[in-house]
């Protein structure tokens, strides 16, 4: 099952519209209990999504890919990086992580970078 990790600079409605849809959704947002701190840095990151299994949601489209690539190489891997295109409504990023969450395994992201909307 799909479980996602909005970093700290993604809009809280995403969450809450997101497990509005759907209670089942396992969606965490970096400075809640059970999720990095806010402030936790780009590569401790791609550590705690390896280490819990969610793939990460974030608008950080300039240096998160380049983390991901050290990550890689280093041996590592992650669940999954889905960064938001610019420009993007919140509904159609929660109607886009909602199909993502619906249609996909967690195996299709692994070890990937997705910009969405796809």
């Amino acid at each position: 099952m799909i479980r996602f990790l909005l970093d700290e600079h993604v809009s809280s409605a995403i969450q809450r519209q997101l497990r509005r849809l759907d209670s089942q959704i396992d969606v965490l947002r970096v400075g809640e209990e059970d999720a990095p701190p806010k402030g936790t840095l780009d590569p401790e990151i791609l550590v705690w999504l390896e280490q819990n299994n969610y793939i990460l949601v974030t608008e950080n489209r300039n240096t998160m890919p380049a983390h991901f690539a050290d990550h890689l190489a280093a041996g590592q891997h992650v669940p999954g990086i889905l960064c938001i295109r610019p420009n993007v409504t919140i509904g159609r990023i929660i109607d886009e992580l909602y199909t993502i969450w619906y249609a996909s395994s967690a195996e299709e992201y692994r070890d990937r970078v997705q910009f969405i909307p796809l």
